[in-house]
């Protein structure tokens, strides 16, 4: 049941934060401004009353000792001048009435009655329902009859300033919702952006620490996470250097050993193994140097003068690497970390499928996508992501000879991130893979 109505709840929230908690404080104001004001009303409704029947029981109280000392010429003059606008007296017996039924007004004529006194042996009764009317007759000291005609009149109508000053009050509580949901969500805001670009050498935007006790706690607590990460990541990659480094001596010996071995089949197995075991080891330490591509200073680069540069040093050494496309104009990159995303790109495009092509294009957001396709086996769908992954290699759909040690994608994909970039992969139509580089 809990689940349910929580879902329902969910269902009917706006999606963002920022939304659901403009929605529940304004709500929350406007709840409470309502009840304020029926407050407010209802009060000014009793005290209006109250003061009202005071003033009534002793104003008439008054005019009927007025009236009765009054010689009986004198007192039609002065009716006029005692009527107020929510009784007026009438000299006689007034309308036939019934038996009061209002509470209300049984406890007015009940006091108007005892104010007077009994001497003007005052009596009550009701002469019309709706609008409500009912008198109170008294007799006079000289026998004349005297009724007191009471009109109730509801409250009096609110001002006209006061729709206008509500009006802006409700401009006010929205401004104030708006900053107060403004201010609790934009730090989380911030979190967001900064933990989305935490890369592996800490060099992401810091989280400012200024600010309410909470936002300040969370941000030091995210700039102390990223810099024990960034410390962690640097010591896994420093380590793979140093043991990817260190193995070059040994192996150089094992291999200037082995090449002076009688020449056989034995010699050339060890040889190479031997090729294989330097090959990973320069691959282990391209992929730990891969982390800090970043560190490189970028510069104002024309695209296509630097794509055809890239493409036509493949050509000269016999590669069929083609530029398709390309875009015109100066971008701020990283050259030599994107030179070396490429080429790995560009060699396992050859490698895989005999042919690269290389192609540019302006991407949404004004981002720079530069793609490297070729014509091989593809990819399964579902090992797209996996095979970016360190050390996977997805020889079941290459080239079982083509060998590697599977780091050609992983190094490309972190020193893309490095730089600030993505790097995605997906299927051709007709055959083939697509490798697109999305920079800023």
């Amino acid at each position: 049941m809990n689940r349910s109505v929580s879902a329902m709840a969910a269902r009917w929230l706006p999606r963002s934060m920022a939304s659901r908690v403009y929605l529940i404080v304004f709500a929350g104001l406007m709840v409470a401004q309502g009840l304020l004001f029926a407050l407010m009303f209802y009060e000014r409704y009793q005290t209006a009353t109250t003061v009202m029947l005071d003033t009534v029981e002793h104003e008439v109280s008054t005019s009927v000792a007025m009236l009765d000392r009054l010689p009986a010429a004198e007192r039609a003059d002065w009716v006029g001048r005692l009527q107020r606008d929510n009784y007026r007296f009438v000299l006689g017996d007034g309308e036939p009435g019934t038996a009061l039924v209002n509470p209300r007004a049984k406890a007015l004529a009940h006091r108007i009655e005892q104010e007077v006194g009994p001497g003007y042996h005052g009596r009550a009764d009701a002469v019309a329902a709706n609008p409500a009317r009912y008198q109170v007759h008294f007799t006079l000291h000289d026998g004349s009859p005297l009724t007191l005609v009471v009109i109730p009149r509801g409250i009096a109508p609110i001002a006209k300033w006061l729709p206008v000053v509500l009006a802006v009050q409700l401009v006010v509580l929205l401004g104030c919702t708006w900053l107060a949901a403004r201010l609790t969500t934009r730090p989380l805001t911030q979190l967001a952006k900064a933990a989305e670009a935490m890369t592996p050498t800490a060099d992401g935007p810091r989280m400012s620490e200024a600010g309410p006790l909470e936002v300040a706690q969370a941000a030091t607590a995210f700039n102390t996470m990223q810099e024990r990460i960034a410390r962690h990541l640097k010591e896994r990659l420093h380590i793979l250097a140093s043991i990817s480094h260190d193995l070059q001596t040994p192996i150089t010996r094992m291999r200037l050993r082995a090449e002076g071995l009688e020449a056989g089949p034995v010699r050339d197995k060890m040889l190479g193994d031997l090729h294989d075991m330097e090959h990973l080891v320069r691959e282990g330490v391209a992929y730990a140097r891969s982390a800090h591509g970043g560190a490189e200073t970028p510069v104002r680069m024309d695209v296509r003068a630097f794509l055809e540069s890239l493409v036509y040093d493949y050509q000269d050494i016999g590669k069929p690497v083609t530029l398709s496309e390309s875009v015109a104009g100066a971008a701020m990159v990283r050259r030599q970390a994107l030179r070396r995303v490429l080429g790995n790109l560009i060699d396992n495009a050859i490698k895989y499928a005999g042919a690269a092509e290389v192609s540019a294009r302006h991407g949404e957001q004004g981002t720079l996508c530069i793609t490297v396709c070729d014509r091989g086996p593809g990819i399964p769908d579902d090992q797209l992501e996996q095979v970016l992954q360190p050390f996977y290699r997805l020889e079941g759909s290459r080239n079982r000879d083509t060998g590697g040690a599977g780091l050609g994608l992983a190094i490309a994909v972190q020193l893309t991130r490095a730089i600030g970039g993505t790097l995605d992969l997906s299927n051709r139509q007709g055959g083939g893979l697509t490798a697109t580089v999305a920079l800023p």
